[in-house]
């Protein structure tokens, strides 16, 4: 690394926080609250499809999505943004993050409107055309894990680097809140305009005559604000760390960082020890996907028959709100303020620890939890099982990637980081629908190789990387990695 590329990339690690930051935030996360709001939504139009389109007289579960299209309209969503993930991943590292940033976004524009817009002249006409539709839009949310992360992580100071990128993940938490606050305004309108009687007594006159619309409005709902973000995404410019250090143009980094920032190109910084950490790839969709399954279950929810269809996506929706609200969301943004005073490996590894607590409390005495008398107990053990998830290693690990890998491979390895996540949630996904089908549940959890990744709170991404290594060549102080590793921790899986 040239003299010149360690006094502009230093200076940036020690740039104040500046509103352009908190932009980058918002800009770089708007990808997130699209994927989160599209994840909570499709589980309620889910409910809607079978009653719109599968209510059979005489049907074994009519009323409801068989098995095999719950699958493919689920299962959609992980397979398409595992591809996203790994594909715009490497087009990152390869072509920019700039210009591939701008190009995704409006595919998720175009998507969201179109999945609203599904057709077909039979049930299954519409459904192929939602999935196809889905596949697009979730192929282009994928590319925000890879891309928002880095993006941010290159921008930030060494001080509040891991905050910010936290940050942008916690985008996700308004995504679901404001996924169950569109469905609860758009249900509540036609659930008080129209008394439709419950399920049970006519299946056809407990749908509302506009049902068809309802889910179409939801669905189409998440392109609004994704759409709102394109002119402040397509005018950020590249990262300062890809343009000096993959396209090593440093006139041009320093044209760019002095757009946004104002930073001082004399300060240096110096480096710190390191500490050892265990990184895994966690994915807590498949819990967000099935709730209104596990809420039915343990009767929280009414059953569907005794409900009309906008009074039953109303009570999911009041329900799946109250979880994000009080466990979902604080999570995100307990990360936010914690981890850079905690370090991540102590907010991982608790996490992990009191999420397997609650998970075995919440599994062991399960008939305990189906009494009334013990539902809210369920709800809040529920709930602190996503806070912890969110303050713990889904938080961490979607961090991890952008700070260990160097400039011209981070987006590529973080993509595939995250796309072992989704493969994760792709198996737990379909196992849960397997499970909930048979008698003999006998899905296993996919086992994910340890890693030893250094702590990476106070130190610049190039020391974490490695690009500073030769930094001895032109003058810098020769930093051995050998001898700046005081504190090694090895956490076995």
């Amino acid at each position: 690394m040239v003299k010149e590329q360690v006094t502009v990339l230093n200076a940036l690690d020690v740039t104040k926080t500046q509103w352009y930051h908190f932009t980058a935030i918002v800009i770089a996360g708007m990808g997130f609250f699209t994927d989160a709001y599209d994840l909570f939504c499709i589980s309620l139009v889910t409910k809607l499809l079978g009653r719109i389109y599968y209510t059979k007289e005489g049907a074994p579960t009519p009323g409801i999505l068989p098995p095999n299209v719950s699958a493919a309209v689920n299962g959609v969503v992980f397979c398409s943004t595992l591809v996203g993930q790994l594909f715009f991943g490497l087009l990152g590292d390869k072509l920019g993050r700039k210009k591939v940033y701008g190009v995704t976004l409006l595919i998720m524009v175009f998507y969201s409107i179109a999945s609203g817009l599904s057709f077909g002249h039979n049930p299954e006409g519409v459904m192929a055309t939602l999935c196809f539709f889905r596949f697009w839009l979730d192929f282009g949310i994928g590319s925000n894990y890879p891309l928002s992360a880095t993006i941010m992580s290159e921008y930030a100071s060494k001080r509040t680097r891991d905050a910010f990128i936290a940050a942008v993940f916690a985008m996700q938490g308004f995504g679901i809140l404001v996924g169950g606050i569109v469905t609860l305004i758009i249900s509540s309108a036609f659930k008080h305009k129209y008394k439709a009687p419950p399920y049970s007594v006519n299946p056809k006159e407990s749908l509302v005559p506009e049902a068809n619309y309802i889910w179409r409005m939801i669905l189409m709902f998440g392109a609004i604000l994704a759409a709102l973000t394109y002119y402040w995404r397509i005018k950020m410019p590249e990262t300062v760390r890809y343009t000096a250090l993959v396209v090593k143009n440093l006139n041009q980094a320093t044209m760019d960082m002095s757009k946004v920032l104002q930073v001082d190109l004399n300060k240096i910084t110096s480096q710190n020890d390191h500490k050892v950490i265990e990184k895994r790839s966690v994915d807590q969709q498949d819990q967000n996907l099935f709730q209104k399954d596990i809420f039915s279950k343990i009767g929280w929810i009414p059953p569907a028959k005794t409900m009309s269809v906008t009074g039953e996506i109303y009570k999911i929706a009041r329900a799946q709100t109250l979880i994000a609200l009080c466990g979902i969301v604080p999570g995100y943004w307990f990360t936010v303020f914690f981890i850079d005073i905690l370090g991540q490996f102590t907010i991982q590894l608790m996490g992990f620890f009191v999420m397997t607590v609650f998970m075995f409390g919440l599994a062991i005495p399960y008939h305990h939890w189906t009494l009334p008398v013990n539902r809210i107990g369920f709800v809040v053990t529920y709930s602190l099982t996503f806070f912890f998830a969110n303050f713990g290693p889904n938080a961490t690990t979607f961090i991890v990637p952008v700070e260990i890998f160097p400039a011209r491979l981070r987006s590529t390895c973080h993509g595939i980081s995250t796309a072992a996540g989704k493969a994760g949630a792709i198996v737990r996904a379909f196992g849960f629908l397997y499970a909930s089908q048979s008698n003999n549940p006998t899905e296993r959890d996919p086992g994910y190789p340890a890693g030893v990744v250094p702590e990476p709170k106070g130190k610049s991404l190039e020391e974490l990387s490695g690009e500073n290594e030769d930094e001895d060549e032109v003058g810098g102080k020769a930093k051995a990695q050998s001898n700046s590793i005081t504190t090694s921790r090895t956490v076995p899986l």
